[in-house]
């Protein structure tokens, strides 16, 4: 048992003593000293509180009480100044080393004493006020190393966390280890869903937790948001005129459809003075030419533009992309990819994703929705898989229903036993989207022995393709 001596008076000492009275915690033995006895502290009955009828200003009264037995930690809880530096003196001449809480709202007050701690009042009522705010974290202060490792974090209306499993986003840095939802708390494994308002229990790294704390709390805008904010066209002049002009006006559709987006258009491979004049033609208020002259300063160029454009959504050729320069560039820039294919935009009215590993697809499935609903096509989600085992694809199903609730827009699942890479070719006018990762390369024979449908990707040049990049 340990002996906590508590020199108290007032409303604040009241409910503090009150607290005590709550807790459960029955190793500790408690010595209240209250004017008037026990009726004036209101506490459920315990055997470990003992009240004190003395006055804590009295020397002598403090005296008594310390020298009557061993007392581990003192709190000065008082709500006049005189009162509370008074006690505290007491407490000093008597035990000048047992450590010692002096709660205190008085901004002046300086007390050198290596064996006390002293809680501001005001400090705290800030600080409480401060995690009210919007986009304040709420860390643990008390746990811990106290230095925000452990964090709770509101999960908003649309957040990019929404209708994901714990187990597609949590890091070997951070984990999700509580939930609270309806004011029950929730244990938390790999299948359980994250829904709307819930509070999320975080631990990990303050540094990446901060970072996690401003993805959570990032609402999914019109795409290409989060990304960015503008549609950028890599445009080379090496290609047949009516193929730069259809990308062109392709790029410019896209821009129109997706509010809010200017086009910038950076023109590489230039091979006469006259094809740039004619491309001038189109520049608008919303529509900006930019031209490379130096093929080897391109990649400086590229990071100029998405520095000074905010830059969101990357379009150019097939061609270009699978080339191995632009593809490590292009990839390592964490931004969407939109590839031309034989078959226009104009006519496509449907967009289709073919299932992939949970992380993947939970990652960029709310700008899935934004794009689909923003060019106004239907959403085909297809479980194309040769084995037939469709039950591995279930909790994706799940998060991809309630999302579509969420945005009020249907989505139509297909399931088959076919190889998806010649499903794919049976299609005509549709929109394939696909998460970008390190393995969307170009073709080749060595893929022919490779599993992962990814490695294929780039051989489908018929339909237009949606790359959006996937957390890792």
């Amino acid at each position: 048992m340990k002996n906590v001596l508590i020199l108290a008076n007032g409303k604040m000492a009241k409910h503090f003593v009150q607290w005590i009275g709550k807790s459960r915690i029955d190793t500790n033995e408690y010595y209240i000293t209250c004017l008037g006895g026990k009726k004036e502290c209101v506490v459920p009955m315990t055997d470990n509180i003992h009240f004190i009828d003395a006055d804590p200003t009295s020397y002598l009264r403090v005296k008594n009480i310390i020298e009557e037995r061993q007392f581990t930690t003192i709190f000065v809880i008082m709500s006049e100044r005189k009162e509370a530096e008074y006690a505290y003196r007491n407490v000093r001449m008597v035990t000048p080393k047992n450590f010692v809480v002096f709660v205190t709202k008085w901004d002046d007050l300086t007390i050198d004493d290596d064996n006390l701690t002293i809680v501001d009042v005001n400090e705290l009522l800030a600080g409480s006020l401060y995690e009210k705010l919007p986009n304040v974290p709420i860390i643990a202060k008390n746990i811990g190393l106290g230095k925000g490792e452990i964090m709770e974090v509101l999960v908003p209306f649309g957040s990019s966390f929404a209708y994901r499993h714990v187990g597609a986003i949590s890091h070997r840095k951070w984990k999700i280890v509580a939930i609270y939802r309806k004011e029950k708390q929730i244990f938390v494994n790999n299948t359980t869903q994250i829904f709307p308002h819930d509070r999320l229990i975080i631990i990990g790294n303050p540094l990446v937790l901060e970072e996690i704390y401003k993805r959570v709390n990032l609402r999914q805008g019109v795409f290409p948001e989060p990304f960015g904010k503008n549609l950028y066209l890599i445009l080379s002049m090496e290609q047949k005129k009516e193929d730069t002009l259809s990308q062109i006006n392709e790029a410019i559709f896209l821009s129109n459809r997706l509010s809010k987006s200017k086009l910038f258009i950076r023109l590489i491979n230039i091979l006469d003075i006259d094809s740039i004049k004619e491309i001038r033609k189109f520049e608008t208020d919303n529509i900006q030419l930019l031209i490379n002259y130096r093929e080897d300063e391109i990649f400086q160029d590229i990071d100029f533009d998405i520095s000074q454009y905010e830059i969101g959504l990357f379009l150019l050729e097939n061609r270009c992309f699978c080339k191995k320069i632009y593809n490590q560039y292009i990839t390592s820039l964490k931004r969407p990819v939109y590839i031309f294919g034989r078959e226009s935009l104009f006519s496509i009215k449907e967009a289709l994703i073919v299932m992939s590993n949970e992380a993947e697809m939970e990652s960029l499935s709310t700008s899935v929705f934004d794009f689909s609903d923003s060019l106004g096509l239907k959403l085909n989600l297809c479980d194309y898989n040769p084995e037939g085992d469709f039950e591995e694809q279930n909790k994706i199903i799940e998060h991809y229903e309630s999302l579509s609730r969420l945005y009020n827009f249907t989505i139509n699942i297909k399931r088959k036993r076919v190889n998806p890479i010649r499903e794919l070719l049976t299609h005509e006018s549709v929109l394939h989207i696909a998460p970008l990762s390190e393995n969307t390369k170009k073709f080749s024979f060595i893929n022919l022995f490779s599993t992962t449908f990814s490695n294929y990707l780039m051989s489908i040049k018929k339909h237009p393709q949606l790359l959006i990049p996937v957390e890792s």
